[in-house]
């Protein structure tokens, strides 16, 4: 079949792989028929994730139809039309018990790597480094999907895949920036990141109650899509934001901040963003939290900051006296997609939300290679590429 394939640094390549195969009863295989480029895929692509292979299949959002089922994968049949959640989760452990499927204990076969790290291992994801799990991702034809009775959510035939393609991920991450944030009616609402995870994250702070939410970003498609949702936008280029949210609230701050960025973040030209760019490119740093660091310092006395962009190793310079002081509360995490997956879903049937709004490219997997360019160079108005195999 063929497949994204990962070869180093800004290299991915359309290749030949082997055809997944069933290799425990609880396993499915699912022939895609959608597939996305995810901003933590960039992360990848741009060398900031550590033990990926040359050849590693790239994705972890994605869909299609069951083509062939294990002896235990539950209720799932051949031509079920599935959405699968980017974590793997055994549904059976002390974490997926408590709903909590991206800590699952059983996941990741290379969880002693992770811990070495990290302290302990979360769960294992599809497409995303040897560290989680070394699976092979869904910017393929074809996919195996571990504890298939679990995962993957069966999806009403009336509902094409642009509208529940991003339940895999995306919608659910952005909503899970939102619900941490504790919005009560009225509350103003910061998102730095008006890429997709930022958009859902916007959208989802109107539907849980938010009164005002803010956007900040420096790419115009970006900030417009978040204008349309009813955001009121800032050009970080163009003005301080600490000033306009500070002027927007009267001096307090807003309520809830969210970090829709992550590791990989740009400032402009502001001292702390160079140093963090000079360390990274030195290997003296992992992470660029500019905007971690902003977000606590803008939040109200007694706010949430809630973190859903991706980091992955040591941050430096974070504001931890402003955060103690001021009393706030720092919420982040993985997501654990499968929690939000069906009443999601039933936003979606009910027409609150319509994901396809998102999309800015239809694309085919042998345009993958240079989907990722243009996605990482923000180029062609680029926010988010759907490719069918």
């Amino acid at each position: 079949m063929r497949a994204l394939c990962w070869h180093g640094k800004s290299d991915v390549r359309v290749d030949d792989v082997p055809d997944p195969q069933i290799q425990d009863a609880r396993d499915a295989i699912v022939k895609v028929t959608a597939t996305a480029i995810c901003g933590s895929d960039l992360h990848l692509y741009d060398g900031y994730v550590p033990s990926m292979q040359s050849g590693d299949v790239l994705g972890h959002e994605f869909m299609g139809e069951v083509v062939e089922v294990g002896s235990s994968a539950g209720d799932l049949k051949v031509g079920d039309r599935v959405v699968v959640p980017f974590t793997i989760s055994c549904g059976e452990c002390f974490f997926c018990r408590k709903g909590l499927f991206s800590a699952c204990e059983r996941s990741n076969p290379n969880a002693a790597m992770a811990a070495e790290l990290w302290g302990h291992s979360p769960a294992g994801l599809f497409g995303y480094s040897h560290l989680l799990g070394g699976y092979p991702g869904g910017q393929a034809e074809f996919v195996r999907v571990p504890f298939a009775d679990i995962g993957p959510i069966k999806v009403p035939d009336g509902l094409p895949d642009d509208k529940v393609l991003f339940l895999s991920d995306i919608f659910p991450t952005g909503w899970m920036a939102a619900e941490m944030c504790d919005i009560q009616r009225g509350d103003t609402i910061a998102v730095w990141g008006c890429g997709p995870v930022g958009q859902f994250a916007i959208r989802s702070a109107f539907m849980l109650g938010a009164e005002r939410v803010f956007a900040i970003d420096r790419v115009a498609e970006r900030l417009t899509l978040a204008g349309a949702a009813g955001a009121e936008t800032i050009d970080f280029t163009r003005e301080d934001v600490y000033d306009r949210l500070q002027q927007a609230t009267g001096g307090r701050g807003p309520d809830a901040c969210i970090d829709a960025v992550g590791t990989e973040a740009h400032a402009g030209g502001s001292f702390d963003a160079v140093l963090d760019k000079v360390k990274a490119a030195t290997f003296l740093g992992t992470d660029r939290p500019h905007v971690l660091r902003q977000a606590i310092t803008c939040c109200r006395n007694g706010g949430t900051v809630s973190i859903v962009g991706v980091y992955g190793g040591l941050l430096d310079k974070v504001p931890m006296g402003s955060a103690v002081n001021r009393g706030l509360t720092l919420r982040m995490g993985q997501r654990p997609v499968s929690r939000y997956m069906r009443p999601l879903l039933e936003r979606i049937e009910n027409g609150e939300i319509d994901p396809s709004f998102l999309i800015t490219h239809k694309l085919q997997l042998s345009d993958g290679p240079d989907a990722y360019k243009t996605f990482r160079d923000k180029q062609d108005g680029c926010i988010k590429v759907v490719m069918t195999p």
